[in-house]
């Protein structure tokens, strides 16, 4: 139902680790509204995310249903400015 998904540990109030806490910063930074999934919470989602996107690691930022990538590649397109021309469209 939401445009943009980061699949997380935590939540975006308290995430789990540094890389969920970049990946939620990056977002509130360039005030793109997203939805969050605490993949702690449910063993299911956090191994079904994985093999969904192909990707391994958490956490996972999807945009229109689409992989975008890690708290990494992330990183490297929001100081590009292609993050935000990405979640806007």
């Amino acid at each position: 139902q939401n445009k943009t998904v980061l699949f997380m540990k935590g939540s975006p109030a308290f995430p789990m680790c540094g890389f969920s806490a970049r990946a939620t910063a990056i977002l509130q930074e360039i005030n793109v509204p997203f939805e969050s999934v605490d993949v702690l919470q449910d063993e299911e989602i956090r191994q079904g995310i994985k093999e969904y996107g192909n990707w391994p690691t958490i956490p996972q930022l999807y945009h229109n249903k689409e992989l975008i990538g890690g708290s990494d590649i992330m990183m490297e397109m929001y100081e590009s400015g292609e993050l935000a021309d990405t979640l806007t469209k």
